[in-house]
């Protein structure tokens, strides 16, 4: 919205719980309603980090040690991921007389109508209105950003011959296990893809990667070019999925496979179960919508529009907060 011509810049704050994955996604949905926002760093305590968010006695003063402080003046706009300062961002909207428009992204898990607007991946299913549903995670991924790495990346790896198979792998949670086993199977696969096609993998960890399962691709894959990121310096992760020419990830990290289908680029999935979880409910999705693959070593191409849902979702709050 723009007032005698001049677009109106709104405030926001930032909830970080210190997770890069659900930093990620607050910040590219800030990013993408073009907010002046500031990341307030939030560490919970017990016993509240432990309780349901409606149970929380004074969530904007049981902080711990690090936290920043939350207080007037208030923001235009609250934006949070996740369960940890689901109780932060409603107190905020109240402290400011319902002024701060509180934008919830995944199920809260709490009463809606504590939100101005909810984005929730489709395979959360939160139902309700002013409830934006997603195909996968909003994230940072920007032409620009993706244009930015790999200029300052991609004479790091010009000797290394094409195609370029970026290999995004996550670790352990409470659906999957990445394991050094997995990463034997992983490997065979690879080395299939590689010897196939004469090209390169370029793979970075997650904090959640197993170090040995990563030493197990390392060894298994030392007869092929790889550059695996060391966790040293800046994480190449962006000029990686810029420069690919295929990308593999791992089935563990929703966040991982929509950055990665952003790209428009062929994206295979590892370690697909075939159960009726959450995360194989959008895997299942990404393929029969054309997007994904299921990895079995055999590279191919495919044509699909790429998923930017973080530009959609900003453009739909936009609408309903009648910016």
């Amino acid at each position: 919205m723009s007032v005698a011509g001049t677009r109106v810049q709104r405030t926001a704050w930032v909830l970080s719980n210190g997770l890069v994955g659900m930093d990620n996604q607050s910040t590219g949905l800030a990013e993408a309603l073009e907010l002046d926002y500031t990341v307030k760093h939030l560490v919970p305590v017990a016993p509240w980090k432990y309780l349901p968010p409606n149970l929380w006695y004074s969530p904007l003063t049981q902080l711990g040690e690090g936290s920043d402080a939350l207080v007037a003046p208030w923001p235009d706009v609250v934006i949070g991921t996740g369960r940890l300062n689901v109780a932060a961002s409603i107190a905020i909207r109240r402290a400011s007389g319902g002024r701060t428009v509180n934008i919830r992204i995944q199920h809260p898990r709490v009463n809606l109508t504590h939100f101005d607007v909810v984005v929730a991946p489709q395979h959360d299913r939160c139902k309700g209105r002013h409830v934006i549903e997603t195909l996968g995670a909003v994230n940072r991924m920007t032409h620009a950003h993706l244009n930015d790495a790999v200029q300052r990346f991609s004479h790091r790896y010009s000797h290394l011959p094409r195609p370029y198979i970026t290999l995004l792998m996550g670790g352990n949670n409470s659906q999957y296990v990445l394991d050094q086993a997995f990463a034997e199977r992983l490997s065979k696969k690879l080395s299939h893809a590689l010897q196939d096609s004469g090209g390169s993998l370029l793979m970075t960890p997650s904090r959640r990667t197993d170090p040995a399962a990563v030493q197990v691709l390392r060894e298994n894959l030392s007869d092929y070019p790889v550059e695996i990121w060391d966790g040293t310096g800046e994480n190449p992760y962006f000029s990686y999925l810029g420069l690919a020419d295929y990308v593999v990830v791992t089935a563990d990290s929703v966040n991982m496979a929509s950055e990665a289908c952003y790209t428009g680029k062929p994206v295979f999935i590892e370690g697909l179960t075939g159960q009726n979880t959450k995360f194989e409910r959008f895997h299942r999705s990404l393929q029969r919508q054309g997007y994904t693959q299921s990895f079995t070593g055999a590279l191919s191409s495919w044509q699909y529009t790429p998923l930017d849902e973080t530009s959609r979702a900003a453009q739909q709050i936009k609408h309903v907060l009648g910016w």
